[in-house]
């Protein structure tokens, strides 16, 4: 009968050891977020100063609110889909283009709501925007 004393090592490692890999990662992470900030080129500028103010215009706004009926109203008149089209149309031909506030009742029909942006759509009116209740 034979025993054994110490322990047995005849197992062999099972497992990589990750931690040094991590390390090594953490700080080149680091050296490279602190050399992207310091190697940012920039030229030095002085920019003149002038007097003129800078003016925006405000940007147009056009209301149109769907009813849960199907009605449609451009701003508070209520009008057809066909004259809704004739108005989108003389909307996009201007040099500034509104933005379109879509106010869709949450019974409203998806179709009536769909008629309305594929209208404005084909006048060329891309900014259009959806009111919501908070």
């Amino acid at each position: 009968m034979a025993f054994q004393l110490g322990e047995d090592n005849d197992a062999g490692m099972n497992e990589m050891n990750l931690i040094p890999l991590i390390d090594i990662m953490l700080v080149l992470m680091i050296i490279f977020l602190v050399t992207a900030t310091v190697a940012n080129p920039s030229i030095p500028l002085t920019l003149p100063k002038t007097t003129a103010d800078i003016v925006d215009l405000p940007p147009q706004k056009v209301q149109v609110s769907i009813n849960a009926n199907g009605d449609v109203a451009w701003d508070d008149q209520v009008i057809t889909l066909a004259e809704l089209e004739q108005r989108f149309a003389e909307a996009g031909k201007a040099p500034r283009q509104p933005t379109v506030i879509l106010k869709a009742d949450k019974e409203a029909r998806y179709d009536t709501v769909a008629q309305v942006m594929s209208r404005a759509s084909e006048a060329g009116l891309s900014d259009i925007a959806f009111a919501t209740d908070n």
